[in-house]
């Protein structure tokens, strides 16, 4: 999960960029870049670190140019380098830079054809390098760049490619493009606005970041879709390779912002919906006579458990105060930074919480680490009861498409029946929607669901990129 975003055609685009990629923080605070093109020069400034720490004034004020690529980074790998910090920039041929959001399964395989056939070497551990050398590959074959050219690279990068990928991405002197991956796995989209003297077009991970912006929202990107502008601002759009669109279900649940809308639906009437159903299961299988108080666990479950408390007619509290200038620690890259940051984020209103039965209401429950430490704050408040309510199926199969749990042996609901998930969280009910509440919900099955159920449903066209038969595992040349 990143953020990302292109400005093509505004003197302020550096900016815009900047102030894109601050709405966006939520979608990775490991680290954060903008990179500019003007006349035949780029302009490059990226770090490790929060996206208002990575820039001063001086910084943006040398990001000149009318295109900018902009990126949020939250680390898939573990380990946070800031060789790893995007966008990526390569200067042959014809000036390529890339961000993209997203994460490859078969990156290994990748980097070895590179190595082999094509005689490329990667310096960083992030995958966005990779796409960038397989477009820089095919484009140094012509002289020339033109959209066909673009179109055709982008069709390479497709067959190769096993993964979610959301990208934008400029051609020095010529303009920029985005693209994503044929399954839509993860969210683009794009909007444009008139400056007074032409058009500027912005893509984003998210279309509240357009809106702030006073883009007016077009579509999102097609699933497969590549479009480019030129620096006239000609327009030009080719599906590349579309197949069935499977958003991941976790952009409604968790990461996007609620005011955004992805793939034509509102995150924030999805989240209500959730509640709905969170509704539902409850008033089946517990008491309520019993409960004396709906608790959401900052932030993302507010809108679910607001809407539950209306549903059960119990009062709605937030009783655990977040600071707000700690991490998300779902997102925090190892075991021992998530469970300090729990302690750090939240403290409990004891005295709101003392002898009371609670429904604790979250979005999901990954690992547990989270999830174990505020049930035993509420304990340590004096909480009677807790009820803990997961708006998420439980999520028993790892991901490999763009969000940090990529073993099973990380899950807490993994191989454990629903005793020992109460057990290892420490809560006296533990409450999941089901799949079909979570589609009924979302009112789509267009979902990348295989955290939740283990089924493949994504295919990628990469069979051939590794011959399976060889024992020495090398290139078909």
């Amino acid at each position: 999960m990143c953020g990302v975003i292109g400005i093509h055609g505004s003197p302020e685009s550096a900016q815009e960029a900047y102030q894109g990629l601050l709405l966006m923080q939520h979608r990775g605070q490991d680290a954060a870049g903008i990179l500019t093109q003007t006349n035949n020069q780029i302009n490059l400034h990226k770090d490790v670190g929060l996206v208002d720490k990575v820039f001063s004034r001086d910084n943006l004020i040398a990001l000149k140019g009318e295109t900018s690529i902009g990126h949020t980074r939250y680390s898939t790998i573990g380990k946070i380098e800031a060789k790893d910090c995007l966008p990526f920039f390569s200067n042959y041929p014809f000036g390529i830079s890339l961000a993209h959001n997203g994460n490859l399964k078969n990156i290994d395989e990748l980097k070895l054809k590179l190595h082999k056939k094509y005689q490329r070497f990667t310096y960083s551990n992030n995958d966005a390098e990779v796409m960038l050398n397989i477009i820089s590959h095919y484009l140094s074959q012509k002289e020339h760049f033109n959209f066909e050219l673009l179109s055709g690279a982008i069709s390479e990068l497709m067959e190769m490619c096993d993964g979610a990928y959301a990208v934008v991405g400029g051609i020095l002197s010529h303009g920029l493009f985005a693209f994503r991956d044929p399954h839509g796995i993860r969210p683009l989209v794009y909007g444009k606005k008139f400056n007074g003297t032409n058009w500027v077009y912005a893509f984003a991970s998210e279309s509240n970041t357009l809106e702030y912006l006073d883009y007016q929202y077009i579509k999102d990107v097609r699933p497969g879709e590549l479009i480019y502008i030129d620096n006239q601002m000609n327009f030009y759009s080719k599906n590349i390779q579309e197949k069935q669109l499977k958003t991941c279900m976790f952009e409604w649940i968790y990461f996007a912002n609620p005011e955004s809308v992805i793939d034509k639906k509102m995150v924030y009437q999805n989240r209500i919906h959730l509640g709905d159903y969170l509704a539902k299961k409850i008033k089946d299988l517990i008491d309520l006579d019993e409960v004396d108080v709906v608790v959401p666990v900052p932030e993302t479950s507010r809108i679910s458990a607001i809407r539950l408390s209306e549903l059960i007619q119990k009062p709605y509290r937030e009783l655990l105060i977040k600071n707000r200038y700690i991490q998300r620690s779902f997102i925090l890259n190892d075991q021992k930074s998530r469970e300090n940051a729990v302690r750090l984020k939240l403290s409990p209103v004891k005295k709101e919480i003392e002898g009371k039965n609670i429904i604790l209401v979250d979005d999901s429950i990954v690992r547990g680490t989270t999830s174990k430490n505020i049930i035993k704050l509420m304990r340590n408040a004096g909480a009677k009861k807790i009820i803990f309510a997961s708006t998420c199926p439980p999520i028993l199969f790892p991901c490999h498409y763009g969000i940090d749990f990529p073993t099973t042996k990380e899950l807490v609901a993994h191989g454990k029946n629903y005793q020992e998930i109460k057990d290892a969280l420490g809560a006296d009910e533990v409450i999941y929607l089901n799949i079909p509440m979570l589609i009924d919900a979302l009112e789509t099955e267009n979902i990348c669901k295989k955290c939740l159920d283990g089924k493949e449903e994504i295919e990628f066209n990469t069979s051939n990129l590794i011959n399976k038969q060889d024992p020495k595992n090398e290139i078909n040349l």
